[in-house]
Formats: C-alpha cells, sequence, structure tokens
C-alpha cells in the first residue's frame, strides 16, 4: 500500500473518540469566550475588529512570531547538529545546557536583562529573550531526529558525488525537518501566547493587551474579541505547519539494530568555531539570567532566606507540573497517533483544535476554567485537578508536537507485522510503535513538566489556597518590588528544571547512541 493511501485510511474508532475528548477539553476556554463574544453582539464585535489598534496589534503579533521562529531554527539546528552528530567535547553537558532556558521564565529573563541593561527595551529585545528561551523547542527534538536519522541516504548521496554540505542538506536534513517543524510551532505558539516579556518589554502584542483589557479597563469583551482573533492566528500557524511538513515521511525500521551515523570530526577552526557558538548560546541564555539573579541578591539589604519554604515551594512546583504533564501526555497520545498515521479530514479537524489553547494567555485560560468551575463543576472549584487541566490545555501541543513527530518515524509495517503474527491492535502497538517511539513521547512529557513549572497566570488564578509554587512565591515579592527576595526562588526553578533536563539528555543518549 502507497504512503498516500494509507494515510488517508480511515482511522480505528477509538482513536477518534479519544482524540475528539482531547479536542473539547482543549476547547473548554473557547467555551468562556463565547458567551463573552455573544453576549456583546455583532455591532460590538465589529467596532473592536475595526480599530486602529487591533491592526497594530495584529501586525506586532505576527511580525514576532515570525522573526522569534526564523531565529530560533536558524540558532537551533546547528545547534542540534553540533550536540548530536559532531565530535564536540562534552556533548552530553552541552545537551543539558542548551535545554536548560527551558526552565528560565520569560519575565525572570526579561527582568534580569532589564536590571543590567536599563536601556534594553521594546520590540527587538523582546525578540532577542524569546529566542533565548525558545531556541531548545527547536534544538531538543531536531537534535532526537539527527541521531535517529538513516545514514545510508547520506551515504548515496556522497557516492554519487555530491559534497558532505549538499549530501547533508538533500538527505538528512529532511529526515529532520518534521522535528524541527513540530519545534519550530511550539515558539510561533509560544510566542504568540507568552506574557511576560512583551509586558516587560513594553510590546504591545496581543498578550499585552488582552491583560491591559482585563484588569486596566475591565472590557473583557474587547478582550474576548482579541483571544478568538489569536486563536484564529494560532489555528492559522498548525495549518501553515501542516502543509510544511507534508506528506513524507521518512521511517526507521528498528531501533536496536539500526546503524548510527559516522560522527562527524572537528579539527582547528571549525572545532574553535563550534566551541565558541554554544558558549555564546549558554552565556546568553543562561549566564546573563543567572548572574543577573545572583547580583539582585548580593545586593539586596532585605534578604531574608526561608529555605524549608523554597524547598516545600519546589516540591509543590513538582507536584502540580507533574499532574499537568501527565494529563497532557494522556490528552495527546491519541492524537500525536492520528495526525502522524492518517491525513482524513477528521484527523486534521482534531489536531487543529487540539492546539487552541496553546495561543490563549494565562489569564484567559484561568479565568474560563474559573467561570467553567463555578458555573458547571464547583466541586472542583481552586482544586489540583483544575490546575492540572489549565496545564494540559496550555501546553497539550507540546506534547502533541512530539508524540506525533515520534510515531511517524516508525514504519507502520512493524505493526502490521505484529498483527499478523497473531497481536491484537494494542499489544501490536505497544510492542512495535510504542516500545520505538517512547523516549518521544517522554520527551514531550518533559516539555510540558518544564513549560508548567514556570506558569504563572493560570497557577495565581486557579491555584488551591495555601498552595505556593515557586513562580508565584517569586512573584508575590515582585510585586511588592522585592526584587532581592524574589531572586532565589527564580534560582530555585532554574535547579530544580537541570534535573529532568539532565535526564531528558541521559535518555536521548542511551536511546540513540
Amino acid at each position: 500500500m502507497s504512503l498516500r493511501a494509507r494515510l488517508r485510511q480511515q482511522p480505528p474508532a477509538l482513536l477518534l473518540i479519544l482524540g475528539t475528548i482531547t479536542a473539547i477539553v482543549a476547547l473548554l476556554p473557547l467555551a468562556y469566550l463565547f458567551v463573552r463574544v455573544w453576549e456583546a453582539g455583532i455591532s460590538r464585535i465589529v467596532d473592536v475588529l475595526w480599530r486602529a489598534r487591533t491592526a497594530e496589534t495584529v501586525g506586532t503579533s505576527v511580525a514576532l512570531v515570525f522573526v522569534v521562529t526564523g531565529l530560533c531554527l536558524v540558532i537551533g539546528i546547528p545547534t542540534a547538529w553540533l550536540v548530536s552528530r559532531t565530535n564536540i567535547a562534552l556533548r552530553r553537558t552541552w545537551l543539558v545546557l542548551v535545554s536548560l532556558p527551558l526552565a528560565v521564565p520569560s519575565y525572570v529573563a526579561a527582568y534580569a536583562w532589564l536590571a543590567q541593561f536599563p536601556w534594553f527595551n521594546g520590540f527587538w529585545a523582546a525578540v532577542t529573550v524569546l529566542v533565548l528561551v525558545s531556541t531548545p523547542y527547536v534544538v531538543l527534538p531536531t537534535a532526537a531526529a539527527f541521531r535517529a536519522a538513516d545514514p545510508a541516504l547520506e551515504e548515496v548521496a556522497r557516492s554519487l558525488g555530491q559534497g558532505p554540505i549538499r549530501a547533508f542538506i538533500g538527505s538528512t536534513l529532511p529526515q529532520a525537518w518534521p522535528a524541527a517543524a513540530a519545534g519550530a510551532l511550539l515558539v510561533a505558539l509560544y510566542t504568540l501566547s507568552d506574557f511576560g516579556a512583551v509586558a516587560l518589554f513594553r510590546v504591545d502584542a496581543f498578550t499585552r493587551v488582552i491583560y491591559a483589557s482585563y484588569r486596566g479597563s475591565f472590557d473583557r469583551v474587547s478582550a474576548a474579541v482579541l483571544a478568538l482573533l489569536l486563536v484564529a492566528l494560532a489555528a492559522l500557524l498548525v495549518i501553515a505547519e501542516r502543509r510544511t511538513r507534508g506528506v513524507r515521511r521518512r521511517w526507521r525500521t528498528s531501533g536496536g539494530t539500526q546503524r548510527q551515523a559516522v560522527t562527524v570530526a572537528l579539527r582547528g577552526p571549525a572545532r574553535i568555531g563550534a566551541f565558541a557558538w554554544l558558549t555564546t548560546i549558554t552565556v546568553l541564555a543562561l549566564g546573563v539570567p543567572l548572574a543577573s539573579l545572583i547580583n539582585l541578591m548580593t545586593r539586596s539589604t532585605s534578604l531574608n532566606l526561608d529555605l524549608a519554604e523554597i524547598l516545600s515551594a519546589a516540591a509543590t512546583t513538582a507536584w502540580v507540573a507533574l499532574m499537568g504533564a501527565l494529563l497532557a501526555l494522556a490528552l495527546a497520545l491519541p492524537v500525536g497517533i492520528l495526525a502522524a498515521r492518517y491525513r482524513t479530514r477528521s484527523v486534521r479537524t482534531i489536531e487543529s483544535l487540539s492546539y487552541t489553547g496553546h495561543a490563549l494567555p494565562g489569564v484567559v485560560v484561568g479565568l474560563s476554567l474559573v467561570f467553567m468551575t463555578l458555573s458547571v463543576f464547583p466541586g472542583i472549584y481552586q482544586t489540583v485537578l483544575t490546575l492540572a487541566v489549565a496545564y494540559a490545555v496550555l501546553f497539550l501541543p507540546k506534547a502533541i508536537g512530539v508524540t506525533r513527530t515520534s510515531v511517524a518515524t516508525v514504519s507502520p509495517v512493524l505493526q502490521d507485522t505484529a498483527r499478523s503474527l497473531g497481536r491484537g491492535p494494542v499489544r501490536a502497538w505497544l510492542s512495535t510503535t510504542g516500545r520505538l517511539s517512547a523516549p518521544g513521547i517522554a520527551a514531550g512529557g518533559l516539555l510540558v513538566f518544564l513549560t508548567a513549572m514556570k506558569e504563572l497566570p493560570a497557577t495565581l488564578m486557579l491555584r488551591p489556597t495555601g498552595l505556593d509554587t515557586l513562580a508565584t512565591q517569586m512573584w508575590s515579592r515582585t510585586e511588592i518590588a522585592a526584587y532581592g527576595q524574589a531572586a532565589p526562588y527564580a534560582l530555585a526553578l532554574i535547579v530544580v528544571a537541570a534535573i529532568p533536563a539532565w535526564l531528558l539528555s541521559r535518555t536521548m543518549t542511551s536511546t540513540h547512541g
């Protein structure tokens, strides 16, 4: 059966049902938005959409997304190649270091840069910080794809007379492109939904304008209309990524016997250049924030370090983030499998709808879940379950994108063979596709885990009374301008996130050589 025919087969009914449930959960915030917009009427909606400020907001947000995403690809793909396919020293250490910026909240990075460089402001300042904290979204899946790429294609290209660069671009890079595109989509959605960096750098992107409408003028109708427009832009990004990804797949047939690619030996200037490249990225993404936070701590005259409180907040942060990551993985698995194996209209619809929550600011998701729990499910208002649902809705695309990419790299022929030997559909999937794609799926859970740790607006609105995370403790001190007292919690957040980042590097190196 041809690939195109296989992709257009009708998916199993159970997967469609589970995927539909995921899409419904992801659409929960839209229920709140539609209620607000419906109450306003058509004339009010048109009035908001035709404002000059709305057009400026759309232009600024779109420009921010394109510039940040493009730079993340330009930086992330070479970085992934260096830490996965070259002989650069301490590759595992570099992989951890380039992963750690995921743990740095954009508002912490932005404040750290502003504290050291007060003149650093505006659009390009926001671009710089968002690129530094978002590039790992491209690096991690692309590095895994480079390690899993079949070296035979590049060797054939070289045997036909192509040079090393041309052979790499024509054979190895296309194998890693679906992973890079999935990472780029996450970067784009993260940039659309980010509030911290654009607020501190005074960039009038969607999130800042929506927040101002909610908290400043209490114009919730305008905020709801803008939020729906934000969802529409997110849907366009998903469609664009799907078209870029295309229907072509490059499968591996085994995780244990596939021959690994030959490591590229860097010597002389190339080795020095690679070291300088990785060092520069690490210093800008981690060194500046860490140095700034430590500087704030040492200069603070009112630093009362409560180690027990920090440890308690760290444990709570890990616990609620883990609940959100597990729920996101459970919801993402059927959608990721459907998107990787089938290309029917129903699958495309489910995948697109599942990405909507990630484009919404945390304040909108938080308000929508407050509305839903008070109106429909009052028993779970301000519980860890509601907080976990918020994390799952906000960061579901991270798990879906990586799951889809991991499943797509495994040939469906293996599962078909297992079925022909008498195994049931679930057992056949677990013994073939499930086993080979498990490390990638776990990486998706890690991305949710790391991102949930630093989520602030939804946590502030939905957390149970008395439950404090590192992010909320830090914010409570920042609100009263106690920046030196907030610094230990920001540092603790980075330290806690270093543990799963290290585990990720161990998983990737042990799985792919």
